[in-house]
């Protein structure tokens, strides 16, 4: 993946389009590249314009507001980007933005100050426009800053400066700024502000009328005052003003709540290089300030790396994790430091610090970044500026526009020459022709069609699923596969302890169900005292996998009070960090144990460890915790036992959760203060192992099988953990030589050939615990009974071995039975075959065997052990293969692929999260098949509300056309009664009702140009045309029937026999079309369950028949022919009769598929999807996947998707 860090541009060249910053975390937007342009004011160009727009009246800044780009190519000239005053920045997604190149003025010295500062790469590269004064030159885009830095020729993100800062670098900062650093890094840096702007309503109200809607709106209105249809202008008019006026306090409601959550300034104290401390505005603080963290805690304003003291975290507000973690100072060292790997040592801005433990004194922390550089300011900025939604249904519905906008250039035309050979002047004629565009293209189609979406988030909202993305809503009726994560999403969060196994060199003893049965010992000791828990207002709190473990001990544990000093001198002066007292058992009690060093978990380094002493300062004893395999690795090869692997293999196959415990007697001689966590975590003793229980929730294996059966993939996607190969083969070489030398080769080589391959199997295929995710799944369904799941196991290249890639069956399966192996469907359901793969083979699959990775994709259930970026990646890749990919977790570590995934579905006790658009209250997945009704159902009210818009603007233009042509037109309140009373509450009601019951096999169709839609709106104009024309020849062809007078045109020939019999016709059709075009079964509730839209139909159709047969004091307001043959009235009901009973056969043929005979005409043509194209190919290739084989990337057979 591409990940630029500077928007270069050439100082040569006249345009550069060169790569320019993410403007976002790497992890939360990778594929992220700018391409910027640089221009510059031409004062001719400027003048020009501005006359311009003066003689157009103001036309032209309405087309350059539109079209900013036009004004920047109209008013300046292209230029290296070192000269440039304006930018041209196209985004990652084809976007186009303008902006301005702004400058701060330095002080005297503060470039010097830098330069000595930063390291040489950066050294002397801040480009200042020497002027009179120094200036810095820089932009501002989606509220990150990019400086001009002169050696890359590029304007780059600020935050260059400090991102390749090492943990020596950040120790060095502990002493403080000097005045003088921090003003400059704050000129340099700017305000440490997470700035949500709040438009004003003059703004507002600007922005919103020139929307091309309102526009379009304001057109129409002056037309129709000129045409003096004064009452339905004012009409129109009040509800434009109603509809602006609720759009922009909605507007400039959401953006004060979105600035009341992200913007945020609280005093702080920092230590200045004088050693003074002082109390500063958060806004101040810059990357290298030296932050002092009270005892009490602090919303955290920045980003900042945890130097001294422990740190208790709630972090919710990012992640959605409500358990609070435990911050550990950073270790010292000369490695980069980085927020993403270093999360155990890195306080988040935004994240409540709910206490801070400093030894008696404050906790220590540098600021490592500040406004939307941190953490908060990318979830913040990803709400700002969402990436845009690429979904069929809002394109075509641009592209139907065109259309309408087609047909009524056509009606225009045809009127004109209708018109102009009646003699009409010319204003009424470029009016009546102007009219009809108005009609034709109906200005509220817009709104209309998000009717639907509204009711379906309010509906979700009562659910307990909320939804900050409503646009999204219909993009989940389209979702063809679902990722689930599995902790605490398909099974519960917590872990139950099953059991404890004591080991050493004569093997493991007896299963242990309860730790408290435990005898006094290094295992008992290593289970109360290996942890981060930690205590807050006398309650533990920490991981809930630790708390279980302590808990099942019995042990209690106690903190220091105050400084501390009493608890350190009771245990010989050491610094204690936590006291664990066993219970009273009679005579064999253990004896009290204080934590004195702790090194927090890494999921890089699959373990945690700490460092504990006796009363006295006695007894110094290190215990590790950690992935069994990783701690088997760290432990003395004689302590651990010959039936490890069996019995791990074991206990993963069960979906246990397994860790394993190790210790060891450190040297009393040693400074536990500063050990190093190398010299802690070697040579340990085996203890044992820890079985947690994770039970899969009750609701997961029938959501699953709904899905299922309404063929709709369900993957399972694991978090990380991360294992080295080359200490793989390091391993099974030690330990084979182990046992040869141990037993003096004396004949025992395959037992260490047996032991050691064993070994090493565990680790490959055990240790990233992708048994225990393929047993959960198959708990839960997502991998039937009868199914076999093969392993994708894909090494990456080292220095010993090429990349290779095999796939093996699972324990059970026999080689031979890939041959029977059918794949009958593209869904699940169909599968006979899963594949499985965990996080580190995926990333080898992708960076060796990308020609293999459509293909796993296509067959893979279980991803395991997947880093967060690898989730957002895998979100993208299966995004690729044409997959509308939904993904569910709890926010912990999945806000990435939450973001990333076309629905995000987070489990979280908030009413709205940043982590994802949709956010569910309830505690298991059984909102997603709601989630996906309800986006079905609001997909069909979408489609059956632009039908019915669409069809509403044909029978009035069809209306309007046929009138003109007999020289009379529609009457005002004729209008008004269609427009007001009869479309709009129709329009407004007919999204209520809920959606069906069930998830269907099938889903709806997304493109309103597709064949179907398109043949069936042909159907419905041609049927609305015929009948309109057959009420006026019926009409005419009555012995009373009485002409027009032709001498005069439009409403100076109302009333009239032909305006009221078409009208009469097409006041019908508007009731009709609104029954035909709303779909019911299976997506939606049948149309009787909307009670409001079925008594308002009944409603109308009495007052239109009356209307018809009896119009009475209402006929001349309406401009209506009273006819007195009530015979002649009947006739034209059982017209609207006929036209709904055509139109609705019309219907329910092209639904059951009518129009495919149209498609068998062109012949078969391959799916557009990925997906499904890749999946007849395999269904065609009896030897995918071929077991056994072990594949390199220069032995590939690649079955390609042209």
């Amino acid at each position: 993946m591409k990940h630029c860090t500077c928007s270069v541009g050439s100082a040569v060249q006249s345009q550069s389009r060169l790569p320019s910053p993410c403007p976002r975390d790497r992890l939360l937007s990778p594929d992220s590249d700018m391409d910027v342009q640089g221009y510059k004011w031409v004062r001719w160009r400027v003048w020009l314009c501005r006359l311009a727009a003066v003689l157009s009246l103001g036309l032209l800044l309405v087309v350059f507001h539109w079209r900013p780009r036009l004004a920047v190519l109209a008013r300046c000239c292209s230029c290296p980007l070192a000269l440039a005053d304006i930018l041209l920045i196209r985004d990652s997604f084809d976007q186009r933005h303008v902006v301005e190149v702004l400058t701060v003025e330095m002080e005297d010295g503060s470039v010097e100050l830098l330069g000595e500062l930063e390291d040489n790469e950066c050294r002397d590269k801040v480009q200042l426009h020497k002027e009179e004064k120094t200036l810095l030159r820089y932009y501002l885009f989606e509220g990150l800053r990019y400086i001009w830095m002169a050696q890359k020729g590029a304007f780059c993100r600020v935050s260059v400066l400090n991102e390749n800062w090492t943990r020596k670098d950040l120790y060095d900062f502990q002493k403080g700024l000097s005045h003088l650093e921090q003003s400059s890094r704050r000129r340099m840096y700017g305000p440490n502000l997470i700035d949500v702007p709040v438009k004003p309503y003059i703004r507002l109200l600007f922005e919103e009328v020139l929307n091309p809607f309102y526009v379009f709106q304001v057109f129409s209105i002056i037309l129709w005052m000129v045409d003096r249809y004064y009452l339905y202008a004012i009409c129109i008019f009040v509800i434009s003003v109603c509809s602006i006026v609720f759009s922009l306090y909605e507007i400039r409601k959401q953006s004060i709540t979105l600035r009341n959550m992200a913007q945020f300034v609280t005093n702080v104290t920092v230590r200045r290089n004088s050693g003074v401390e002082e109390c500063v505005s958060s806004e101040e603080l810059v990357p290298g300030d030296c932050l002092i963290i009270p005892q009490e805690g602090l919303l955290l304003p920045c980003d900042a790396a945890l130097l001294a003291g422990e740190c208790l975290v709630n972090e919710s507000m990012l992640t959605g994790e409500s358990v609070p973690m435990l911050k550990t100072p950073l270790p010292t060292g000369e490695g980069r430091y980085s927020s993403e790997t270093e999360r155990r040592h890195t306080l988040f801005c935004g994240t409540q610090l709910i206490q801070a433990k400093g030894g008696g004194s404050d906790a220590v922390a540098v600021v490592t970044s500040t406004g939307f550089f941190t953490a908060k300011g990318s979830l913040v900025s990803s709400i700002m500026h969402p990436q845009p939604t690429d979904f069929h249904f809002y394109q075509d519905s641009f592209k139907f526009l065109f259309l309408l906008g087609f047909v009524a250039f056509f009606g225009s035309i045809y009127s004109f020459v209708v018109l102009f050979r009646t003699d009409v002047t010319w204003l009424e004629l470029v009016i009546r022709s102007l009219d009809l565009v108005t009609i034709a293209v109906p200005p509220a189609l817009p709104a209309a069609i998000t009717t639907g979406t509204i009711y379906a988030q309010g509906r979700l909202k009562r659910q307990g699923i909320f939804c900050i993305s409503p646009p999204r809503i219909n993009i989940c009726g389209k979702v063809s596969l679902f990722c689930f994560d599995k902790t605490g999403t398909l099974t519960e969060d917590g872990l139950d302890v099953w059991g404890v196994m004591e080991g050493g060199t004569a093997g493991f003893s007896e299963l242990v169900p309860d730790p408290r049965l435990l005898p006094p010992g290094p295992m008992l000791s290593g289970l109360a005292c290996c942890h981060t828990v930690t205590l807050l207002q006398g309650k533990p709190l920490g991981d809930p996998l630790e708390l279980k473990m302590v808990e099942s001990t019995g042990w209690t544990l106690q903190e220091p009070e105050g400084d501390g000093k009493e608890l350190d001198a009771e245990f010989g002066g050491h610094r204690v960090l936590a006291v664990l007292k066993p219970p009273s058992r009679g005579t064999t009690t253990s004896e009290a144990m204080a934590i004195v060093r702790r090194f927090p978990f890494s999921s890089a380094l699959q373990r945690m460890s700490v460092v504990t002493v006796a009363r006295g300062g006695h007894s110094p004893l290190a215990f590790i915790k950690g992935s069994p395999e990783m701690v088997a690795s760290l432990c003395r090869p004689e302590t651990v036992p010959a039936q490890f692997s069996s019995e791990l293999s074991s206990f993963s196959s069960e979906g246990l959760r397994v860790l394993a415990l190790a210790y060891k007697p450190v040297d009393g001689n040693t400074d536990l203060r500063t050990i190093e966590r190398g010299e802690v975590e070697k040579d340990m003793r085996f203890l044992g192992l820890l079985m947690m229980k994770n039970l899969v929730k009750p609701e997961s294996a029938k959501v699953i099988d709904v899905l299922r059966l309404a063929n709709l993939r369900s993957v399972m996607v694991t978090g990380e953990r991360y294992f080295s190969l080359p200490l793989l083969f390091f391993l099974f070489f030690f330990f084979f030589l182990f046992f040869m030398i141990k037993h003096s080769f004396s004949g025992v080589n395959f037992n260490a050939i047996n032991f050691a391959s064993n070994l090493v199997f565990v680790l490959l295929h055990i240790g990233d615990n992708i048994l225990t995710a393929v047993n959960v799944a198959k708990s839960c369904g997502m991998v039937g009974v009868d199914e076999k799941v093969i392993f994708v196991n894909a090494t990456p290249h080292t220095a010993q071995s090429m990349p290779t890639l095999n796939f093996s069956l699972e324990e059970g399966g026999a080689p031979d039975a890939q041959t029977s192996i059918v794949t009958r469907s593209l869904y699940q359901s169909g599968f006979d075959l899963h594949l499985a793969i965990n996080g580190k083979s995926f990333a080898a699959l992708c960076n060796h065997f990308p020609e293999y990775l459509p293909k796993v994709l296509l067959r893979a259930t279980v991803f395991a052990r997947m880093a967060p970026d690898q989730k957002t990646q895998l979100m993208k890749e299966l995004q690729k293969l044409n997959y509308r990919v939904g993904m569910c977790g709890d926010g912990a570590n999945d806000c990435g692929a939450l973001r990333a995934a076309d629905v995000g579905v987070s489990l979280s006790e908030a009413e709205a999260s940043v982590a994802s658009p949709f956010t569910s209250k309830t505690e298991n997945i059984s909102c997603v098949p709601l989630l996906i009704r309800e986006g079905r159902c609001s997909l069909v009210t979408s489609f059956s509300l632009f039908r019915y818009m669409a069809l509403y603007s044909l029978i009035q233009f069809c209306s309007v056309l046929v009138l003109y042509t007999v020289r009379t037109t529609l009457a005002d309140w004729q209008f008004l009664f269609c427009d007001l009373f009869v479309v709009t509450p129709l329009a407004i009601v007919m999204g209520r009702g809920g959606p069906g019951e069930e998830l269907h096999p099938y889903r709806p169709s997304a493109s309103l140009l597709a064949l179907p839609v398109l043949g069936s709106l042909l159907v419905h104009t041609c049927m609305i045309v015929l009948g309109q024309l057959a009420a006026l020849f019926i009409t005419t062809s009555q012995d009373w029937f009485v002409p027009l007078n032709s001498t005069l045109f439009g409403v100076a020939n109302l009333p009239n026999m032909e305006n009221t019999s078409v009208f009469s016709l097409s006041a019908f059709q508007y009731i009709i079309m609104a029954v035909v075009v709303t779909k019911g079964y299976p997506h939606k509730k049948p149309l009787f369950f909307n009670w409001m839209f079925l008594s308002l139909l009944l409603v109308l159709f009495a007052v239109t028949t009356w209307l018809v047969l009896y119009p009475g004091p209402v006929g001349p307001l309406f401009k209506l022919h009273n006819f007195i043959d009530m015979d002649f009235k009947m006739v034209l009901v059982a017209v609207a009769a006929l036209n709904f009973l055509i139109c609705f056969v019309v219907e329910v043929l092209v639904d059951n598929g009518i129009l495919n005979c149209l498609r068998a005409l062109r012949g078969k043509r391959q799916s557009k999807k990925q997906y499904k194209r890749l999946n007849t190919l395999l269904c065609e290739s009896p030897s995918w996947p071929p077991l056994n084989q072990t594949l390199s990337p220069t032995e590939q057979t690649v079955i390609q998707c042209s």
